[in-house]
């Protein structure tokens, strides 16, 4: 067969496809030199496309133009096609580390359909290349098996996602990307408008406000993947733009949405991952979560809880301790497992990070058989030792650490010290760290409130239902009012929230009051939700999940980057296509708009 020719070219088989059951076939592959080996005249190549790679060999012939000496003249991503036999390798080649590592193919054909220059990184499992290297080229970068599988899971979950969903009486509908600027805590991406100027369009933060008016419209189970966009600094788990699995339905309280949700988790992570997952999931109030691990997201794969401390040093004579719980506060506790052993630097360490989340210091003392031993040790009677010893739990040769402050602040400092040494602790306990934990938290605050200034706001958003016998504290002490609200968390991150919406202009219009929203800028802002409340509004709840975030923890990895075909930098760059970028002259005056780049 001539293989000069593309369009006389067809392939049989993808690299990655071939197995045992293909031997004796004549089969024609079209990829990437992913490596090139000359053993003495015999050429070993591996052949790359996205289903995987297939071992071709090229055996010696005569004359320039036989496959293998042109093979001699390929290099690396070079994309070529090959036409050969498939055959199992021999008993001793076996490879089993590859899905086509029992068969190879003979080549008799080979042709260079494009060739390459030599990448700017070498294209491997790990790569030592700097990301932003691999961002700029991250056509490349996507070539590695290592990304293309991420991408792969990523699409099949999406698509037992819609399998499942449809079978549970959902439509698909699609919300639009030009919106009413109203901003839902972070920035809005802005568009201007050339047909009306002076007027802005916004890109979706979320679809919420039409997911409601589409409860209001009959569509009482509705989902989308929905793209949405907000400005706001950028980490590793969080990038401008990402998907979300968003949902909504009519007629439903709590319940119904936690079963939706644990049935579609243990769908994708079934199908997916072949993982078993245990429903139903665990729940625990906010409270609780902030009192026992310091944290609304807590990794339950390490059960660490922190203790109150205060009854076993009240009165212990320790002026930080006394003086803190006579003013109103707390005294937490955290006990780290054979954490004695840890160096001063590790300690020190750990009163950083309990300071960076707003502890003004961190007492640690260890546990001996003579008592505790360093930090406050000293000015504490052996009776509180006891005491504190008891309240822990704690063993000869652990650490015990404790914050004296607010309530919250202590708290959520030794819960950043939880999450810190648990993450240590599960790099020696393998099974622990791969197994999946989830976990719903309900019954979030409806409000936060500066502690500054004692304003409030949404915690979440604006459109949640208050607690019902909370609802009378909305004009009386609003800072006491929970929310119908549920996040979704799994191994300490969080996959999503959710909430009862609320279903009446009344109650809607008095939560905007709370936060300073007056009836003219409600009108102005959000005039058409709430004059959709006034016809017939059903009741109505729902979550998002980030899809994004879901694929990043199923393939284990570290980045939301590594989850994303063209994802954005920490400072929300396109390195691969150099966005954002100026615009032009004639466009800026087309849209009625200047730009003063010294503001």
């Amino acid at each position: 067969m001539n293989l000069d020719h593309l369009a006389d070219f067809r392939r049989t088989h993808r690299c990655g496809d071939l197995r045992r059951e293909h031997a004796g076939q004549v089969v024609r592959l079209c990829g990437w030199v992913h490596r090139l080996r000359d053993h003495g005249g015999v050429m070993f190549l591996d052949l790359r496309d996205r289903a995987g790679l297939v071992q071709v060999i090229f055996r010696p012939g005569e004359g320039a133009d036989h496959p293998s000496e042109r093979a001699r003249r390929l290099g690396s991503e070079f994309v070529i096609a090959v036409e050969g036999t498939c055959v199992p390798r021999p008993d001793s080649m076996v490879n089993l580390q590859m899905p086509t590592g029992t068969v190879e193919v003979e080549a008799t054909g080979l042709s260079v359909l494009n060739d390459s220059q030599t990448p700017p990184f070498v294209l491997e499992e790990a790569p030592s290349a700097g990301e932003d290297l691999r961002l700029e080229y991250r056509y490349l970068d996507l070539r590695r098996p290592e990304l293309a599988t991420v991408l792969g899971m990523r699409h099949r979950v999406a698509q037992v996602v819609r399998s499942h969903l449809d079978g549970q009486g959902f439509w698909e509908i699609e919300t639009p990307m030009l919106v009413r600027p109203t901003p839902e805590g972070a920035r809005d991406y802005l568009v201007p408008s050339r047909v009306h100027p002076g007027s802005f369009y916004a890109l979706p933060q979320s679809p919420q406000l039409y997911k409601q008016l589409l409860m209001v419209s009959g569509m009482d189970r509705y989902y989308q993947l929905a793209r949405c966009l907000r400005d706001e600094d950028l980490r590793a788990d969080r990038q401008p733009e990402h998907t979300q699995i968003d949902i909504e339905m009519s007629f439903i309280g709590e319940e119904e949405v936690f079963a939706l949700i644990e049935g579609l988790m243990r769908e994708v992570f079934g199908r997916v991952l072949s993982a078993e997952l245990a429903v139903p999931f665990p729940r625990m109030v906010y409270r609780e979560s902030m009192d026992r691990y310091g944290s609304d997201k807590p990794d339950l794969r390490f059960d660490f809880a922190l203790t109150d401390a205060a009854d076993a040093v009240r009165d212990s004579g320790f002026k930080v301790f006394d003086e803190t719980l006579a003013a109103g506060g707390s005294v937490m506790l955290l006990r780290w497992p054979g954490g004695a052993a840890f160096s001063r630097k590790e300690q020190d360490e750990l009163e950083d990070l309990a300071k960076r989340y707003g502890a003004k210091g961190l007492a640690r003392t260890k546990v001996t058989s003579a008592g505790l031993d360093g930090g406050p040790a000293k000015f504490l009677s052996a009776a509180v030792q006891q005491r504190l010893v008891e309240a822990a739990g704690a063993a000869e040769g652990d650490l015990l650490c404790l914050v004296a402050d607010r309530r919250d602040i202590a708290c959520r400092s030794l819960g950043a010290l939880r999450s810190r040494l648990g993450q240590e602790w599960l790099k020696g306990h393998p099974d622990a760290a791969k197994s999946w934990r989830f976990l719903w938290i309900t019954e979030f605050p409806l409000f936060e409130q500066d502690p500054q200034t004692g304003v409030l706001s949404p915690a979440h958003h604006l459109f949640t239902m208050p607690m019902e016998e909370d609802l009378p504290f909305l004009a009386s002490d609003p800072a006491r009012v929970r929310g119908r609200l549920y996040d979704l968390v799994l191994n300490g991150s969080e996959l999503g929230s959710g909430s009862i919406r609320i279903h009446r202009r009344d109650i809607q219009e008095a939560v905007m009051q709370v936060v300073g929203i007056t009836g003219e800028d409600a009108e102005r802002r959000f005039g058409f939700l709430l004059k959709a409340f006034q016809y017939g509004a059903p009741p109505h709840g729902g979550l998002a999940l980030g899809l994004d975030r879901i694929i990043m923890l199923m393939a284990g990895r570290s980045s939301l980057r590594d989850t994303i075909a063209f994802p954005k930098t920490t400072s929300a760059s396109s390195l691969v296509d150099g966005c954002p970028a100026p615009v032009a002259a004639e466009d800026l005056r087309d849209l009625k708009l200047r730009v003063d780049a010294g503001m």
